[in-house]
């Protein structure tokens, strides 16, 4: 018998928005783009909301100001190297 699950792989991760970073334009866009190179869903959240880390309106729309905590959560075989890119693109925001 098997004891390989069939679910896929989930990965979370929390990222801090550097003070004086807002998540708009050029760093969303950044953050989308990091998003964008792994195959398997991706979100990102900010108190109550959650949404899609691949979608550049859904980012906008979160509002995520400087000093924002940021919940990042993947699935699949790259779920852990998802929300590693993403946390690192997050620190690395300018």
């Amino acid at each position: 018998m098997s004891s390989a699950s069939s679910e896929p792989a989930v990965a979370r991760a929390r990222a801090t928005l550097p003070e004086g970073v807002d998540l708009h334009a050029r760093p969303a866009a950044d953050f989308v783009r990091t998003a964008m190179r792994f195959p398997g869903p991706v979100w990102v959240g900010s108190g109550e909301r959650e949404v899609d880390a691949k979608s550049l309106l859904s980012i906008l729309a979160l509002g995520a100001k400087g000093g924002t905590e940021l919940v990042l959560r993947a699935e699949g075989d790259d779920a852990v190297a998802a929300v590693a890119a993403l946390a690192d693109c997050v620190a690395g925001l300018r």
